[in-house]
């Protein structure tokens, strides 16, 4: 790969990029499936909120991404929710997986199918700083509210699943 398609896939992963949160209850059992650096596909929508608080779950999936759509336009009542929704299909790496007490932070990186090469094989010192910041964004919301709109059974409902996997806890992605 030459460094202008590095470049390319550099600035398509990482310009605009932002952190969208997703909180559910999972299985410790799955939670432990995951791996750092592991690539991971998403067969169906992803649904993630811009507002972060308080963890009153024991996984938050904090999503960087500069992908995500807001269907407000479509869906006025998705305002309250912060909600945001990635395509279906998409790809992420797990960047970091950050215990505090008894909640997990997986912090996933959403990439394109395109660059999971790269991804496999490299990291960079965008990735670490992501993490340094999304390390410090759950130890300051630790003692916050829980945001109130993503506690209702129907936002919870749209994000019990795992990331990645069944239920069952089988990963959807194969090298």
């Amino acid at each position: 790969m030459e460094n202008a398609d590095i470049e390319k896939i550099y600035n398509d992963t990482f310009a605009g990029c932002a952190l969208f949160y997703r909180d559910t209850f999972l299985d410790e059992e799955l939670i432990s499936k995951y791996e750092k650096n592991q690539i991971l596909h998403e067969r169906g929508f992803t649904d993630m909120s811009f507002k972060g608080g308080g963890l009153k779950t024991n996984l938050r999936y904090l999503i960087a991404s500069s992908k995500g759509k807001n269907p407000s336009a479509i869906d006025p009542k998705s305002k309250e929710t912060g909600h945001i929704l990635l395509k279906s299909d998409s790809f992420f790496k797990v960047l970091d997986i950050y215990k505090v007490g008894d909640k997990t932070q997986i912090l996933l990186l959403n990439i394109s199918q395109e660059s999971i090469g790269l991804f496999e094989k490299m990291t960079s010192n965008i990735e670490d700083q992501i993490i340094v910041k999304a390390r410090e964004s759950l130890n300051n919301k630790l003692d916050e509210p829980v945001v109130e709109a993503l506690n209702k059974p129907e936002w919870r409902e749209r994000t019990k699943h795992p990331i990645g996997m069944s239920d069952d806890g089988v990963f959807f992605y194969k090298h």
